[in-house]
């Protein structure tokens, strides 16, 4: 199995207007949206499971996108999972107003959250609200695999909140050999108590040993709120898993972000770098100003350049750095080994040399 840094890289294609074909209710906050994909776009929105869909929207005259994670196993019909954010720009749209028929502006398939299937294993996820959005599609996706396992300990607050609890139920009874499934709620109280409270550090230190063989599991997955990742991260460096063995992805981060970088001025300001990125087979130049992130100065030349959050969350402007450096300011989508490989997050990168080239293809 393998985590991002181990999974080639699409050749990125346009927006295209899809089709919505159903719109499910999932609670009284989450939807799950599946969308109808013409056969002549068929291989552009084929998916590996865990990946991720980019949405976009014109609102007052201003470009806006959003990320969501593809919620069916391999091989199954495009679908995205979406929780409402309070007051939530595409949330709302997407939770309460959208209905079969409407047309939404997608940018095919990416992300690193994925899982070679070729061999059996024993995978454990913990998630927590809408990070269960990528678990279920991979871990319906592994149950493909004869002699592959699944544990998942799902957080939420109540039985109310649970995002895709039939179908979750249903995964569990169409393997009860290979499936253990642990709903733990915060809010309300369970028996036995072990599956009451949030999925912190203390609760995972007890949860782990006493229900999952840990030097027997091939692979951790980790998906949720920024303070979750980083308790079952450090609870699974205590107990001894190497750290190639765990991969996560954050739906959001409550830290403050770092401060914006400046606006571009122009080509000439004094100090910029000479930038090349290639996206699609096509190198295009251009100056760079001090200060400015590649992908705020790249975008004046390449607008159909890869981005949603631009928070350093999503990942979606994964790109390899080829000829000189940058520095990061912030990274909370790439592994480790991705980073040692040379790719970066062109929406938090600031050019360190006179030279950069940036390749979006690698």
């Amino acid at each position: 199995m393998v985590s991002a840094a181990g999974v080639g890289v699409r050749r990125r294609a346009a927006f295209a207007a899809l089709r919505v074909a159903r719109v499910d209710r999932l609670c009284e906050d989450a939807a799950a949206i599946t969308f109808e994909v013409p056969e002549e776009l068929a291989e552009d929105f084929a998916f590996r499971p865990g990946e991720s869909l980019t949405l976009r929207a014109f609102v007052d005259g201003r470009e806006e996108r959003r990320s969501y994670s593809i919620c069916a196993p391999a091989g199954g019909p495009l679908r995205i999972g979406v929780r409402e954010i309070p007051d939530g720009l595409f949330s709302s749209w997407l939770v309460r107003r959208l209905r079969p028929g409407d047309e939404v502006e997608v940018l095919p398939p990416t992300g690193g959250f994925t899982a070679d299937l070729s061999h059996p294993a024993h995978h454990v996820f913990i998630a927590a609200g809408s990070g269960i959005t990528p678990v279920l599609s991979i871990a319906s996706s592994v149950l493909a695999v004869p002699d592959a396992r699944v544990t998942l300990f799902y957080g939420n607050r109540t039985t109310s909140t649970v995002m895709f609890a039939e179908e979750l139920a249903d995964l569990k009874d169409s393997a009860p050999a290979r499936v253990e499934l642990a709903h733990v709620l915060s809010r309300e109280p369970r028996e036995p108590e072990l599956f009451t409270g949030r999925l912190d550090a203390a609760k995972l230190r007890v949860l782990l040993p006493a229900l999952t063989p840990v030097p027997e599991v091939g692979h951790w997955w980790l998906c949720g709120p920024y303070g979750m990742v980083l308790d079952a991260r450090r609870v699974l460096a205590e107990l001894g898993v190497a750290g190639e063995r765990v991969h996560h992805e954050l739906f959001y981060v409550d830290e403050p972000p770092p401060p914006p970088a400046r606006q571009v001025e122009g080509p000439d300001e004094e100090g910029a770098a000479k930038v090349t990125v290639i996206l699609d087979g096509r190198a295009t130049s251009m100056a760079l100003p001090r200060g400015v992130t590649v992908l705020e100065g790249a975008q004046r030349v390449r607008p159909d350049l890869p981005f949603a959050c631009k928070g350093g969350v999503c990942g979606t402007c994964r790109a390899k750095v080829t000829a000189g450096t940058v520095e990061m300011r912030r990274n909370f989508a790439l592994e480790p080994a991705e980073v040692e490989a040379g790719y970066v997050l062109t929406c938090q990168s600031i050019a360190l040399t006179p030279d950069l080239t940036i390749d979006y293809d690698a």
